[in-house]
């Protein structure tokens, strides 16, 4: 079985698309598909149910149903972290409670729209923790650009200080290496406890964050064995060979990371690999245009050819 996240957890959890029908149903074939893919490219984890997954488009039995399918196909192997961010606290307390029960190995929370002062993030997190329960570990999920609600660096170790639940915070903010490097330096120390980091924005200032004291990425780049091995690569002290790698790479991290498209983008690619049926985003979600389409082509040939002459 595989352990509960905790505040020294490190490697690449990566976030999981949620696979549609050409119709918009649940896919359950690709998401067996896409476990396995996930899995056999080493990842450390998986995370479901987050911004890139739609959970916002799911409805609560859609949203248990996948993360247990997801979890039942994991079988173990890795810790798989469910994000449960909803606008009721009776619906997230239910959906962790259903999750835990099938060992997922924590949830993920981010901010809800509108809070806009300290104090109100400070008392919404603890009504989170007390209707979750102390036993279930919790990644607080730093994501201003979609959410709309910045999370002071302050705000962050005091959260973790006084709820022993966050021990993993997923930095996904812009710019943010700084708010990184201070979150690193500013727990672990005294009476803050360490905390687990995590990094997203598709993995677009990975080896800087790496370098910046993260303990791995969390992201859902359509090409997840790169962020493996630049993680892999730096953990070993190689920093030049991964910066080195993940620049080959650069060209689709960019494009993928399109703000409003870039999942679309994503879909396209996992469907190219032959891991997704069909690169269908709910609606209301983007869709590719031809000419899309056709410089997706491109860069594929582009990244394949860069690739081969890396070696």
């Amino acid at each position: 079985m595989a352990d509960l996240i905790h505040r020294n957890t490190s490697g690449v959890f990566v976030i999981a698309t949620t696979p549609f029908t050409v119709d918009g149903a649940l896919d359950f074939e690709s998401t067996d598909r896409i476990v396995d893919f996930y899995l056999d490219t080493g990842v450390s984890g998986l995370t479901v149910l987050g911004v890139m997954g739609e959970a916002p488009k799911l409805s609560g039995e859609e949203a248990a149903t996948f993360a247990i399918r997801v979890l039942s196909r994991v079988a173990g192997r890795v810790p798989v972290i469910v994000g449960v961010t909803g606008a009721g606290l009776n619906n997230m307390a239910r959906l962790t409670d259903t999750v835990m029960s099938a060992r997922a190995a924590g949830v993920m929370v981010a901010p809800m729209p509108g809070l806009n002062t300290e104090a109100k993030l400070k008392g919404y997190f603890d009504q989170v923790c007390s209707a979750l329960g102390l036993d279930v570990p919790v990644c607080l999920q730093d994501y201003p650009m979609t959410v709309g609600v910045h999370i002071s660096v302050e705000t962050v170790l005091e959260l973790t200080t006084r709820h022993p639940q966050f021990v993993m915070f997923k930095h996904e903010d812009w710019p943010g290496l700084t708010k990184l490097s201070r979150v690193r330096a500013e727990s672990g120390i005294g009476n803050v406890p360490r905390l687990s980091i995590l990094t997203g924005n598709a993995g677009l200032f990975l080896p800087l964050e790496l370098q910046r004291g993260a303990d791995g990425a969390m992201t859902g780049f359509a090409y997840p064995e790169m962020i493996v091995q630049v993680v892999n690569r730096h953990q070993t002290g190689d920093f030049e060979g991964a910066e080195d790698l993940f620049d080959v790479y650069l060209p689709m991290v960019r494009y993928e990371q399109q703000l409003g498209v870039g999942l679309a983008i994503r879909k396209e690619i996992l469907k190219r690999r032959g891991i997704l049926a069909s690169a269908k985003v709910r609606a209301p979600g983007p869709k590719l245009t031809a000419t899309d389409q056709t410089e997706l082509t491109r860069l594929m040939a582009r990244l394949e050819a860069k690739l081969k002459a890396f070696g």
